[in-house]
């Protein structure tokens, strides 16, 4: 396989539904300490599109190229790794060489995901050796190694908006649809935030973070997504809900509209007031409003794979199924190491500091 690939600035970027793939994206990320660059590419199979490729300068002599959602159009899925390798052995080219290894989070659909709603059971996604060893089938130097997390979402729970409210309301399960009547009763309520608001979002944002056990982002992570629409408000659009009952605030979302998706970026819940069950009227509240600005599907972001209690995301699987909605099963992060040495001592810094998936 051959690809070609060309050099062009961000704003010349095609619009699409992938957040991580926009203009918007880049800027923020750009500020973040992130130097983004973007290319075209024509494969010898006919797949041509482009994409944002995310820089970052980690030591002196350690840099990492990150495709954050990207290429968003890719091959026949037994053609993944001979794609990625063609495709890398070309950017190669117009990298510096302290570059240790370029990192693609592929939005391309797993080759191992079945379709559950004809009654197939699913078991998840194989172990990373086998997934490197049918990925890297056809390659010529099975360059292609399986990342210890996937950066961005590999399964994700999708709303299919194209239908009308009560279809969608109806489609939830029962205790989903009860829990937002309930939230009603309570008097519970779901607005559009300013950004002035932020830093209480926040304080309910490490509450999240100490009760799950997640590492949480700083608050300029936060403060550079509504600056940066702020600047460019013609770009992807930053909603922001609270659900609160009087004064106090029980939950809270983040979400951006990228063309015709919704994807809800970040969220957090009060440790009080439970019971009043917030979160479930915020994302029937966010559903209603994307739903009306014309999204047709509402990505609310990752679960476990499959039903395994022993998975640390099974908590956000059994909220967020509720919803009705399918998962979509992604083919995860993926990495090209350039530098051997380099990439031995990245995957056991990740090793020491991520919290892994049991």
């Amino acid at each position: 396989m051959h690809i070609d690939i060309q050099p062009k600035k961000i704003h010349e970027l095609f619009r699409t539904d992938i957040l991580f793939q926009t203009t918007y994206w880049g800027k923020v990320k750009s500020r973040l300490g992130w130097k983004p660059v973007a290319f075209d590419f024509n494969s010898s199979t006919g797949q041509r599109g482009d994409m944002m490729i995310l820089i970052r300068t980690l030591t002196r002599d350690f840099t990492v190229a990150f495709v954050p959602q990207g290429p968003e159009s890719g091959p026949d899925p037994e053609k993944y790794g001979v794609f990625l390798e063609a495709l890398s052995q070309e950017l190669i080219k117009h990298m510096d060489s302290t570059v240790a290894l370029i990192r693609y989070d592929l939005p391309w659909k797993s080759p191992y995901s079945v379709d559950t709603t004809d009654g197939q059971v699913w078991s998840g996604h194989p172990a990373p050796r086998l997934r490197e060893l049918r990925m890297n089938i056809g390659t010529r130097t099975w360059p292609l190694r399986k990342a210890m997390v996937d950066l961005t979402v590999a399964d994700a729970v999708v709303i299919d908006l194209v239908r009308t409210e009560e279809t969608i309301f109806t489609a939830m399960k029962p205790k989903t649809r009860y829990n937002i009547r309930l939230a009603q009763r309570k008097g519970v309520s779901v607005f559009k935030a300013s950004i002035e608001m932020l830093p209480l979002f926040y304080k309910l944002y490490l509450q999240t973070a100490k009760r799950n056990g997640f590492l949480p982002s700083s608050y300029r992570h936060f403060s550079v997504l509504f600056s940066t629409h702020a600047h460019n408000p013609e770009s992807s659009e930053i909603l922001f809900l609270l659900a609160v009952r009087g004064q106090a605030i029980l939950a809270g979302a983040i979400i951006a509209i990228s063309g015709q998706q919704a994807i809800y970026l970040h969220g957090a819940s009060s440790n009080e007031g439970r019971n009043l069950m917030g979160s479930y009227a915020m994302h029937w509240e966010a559903i209603k409003l994307v739903r009306g600005k014309g999204c047709l599907t509402y990505d609310m972001g990752s679960v476990s794979p499959v039903a395994d209690p022993n998975h640390p995301f099974y908590g956000m699987y059994r909220f967020k199924t509720g919803f009705g909605g399918k998962i979509a099963h992604r083919n995860g992060t993926w990495d090209y190491p350039l530098n051997r040495r380099g990439y031995r001592a990245f995957r056991n810094y990740e090793a020491f500091n991520m919290k892994l998936p049991k």
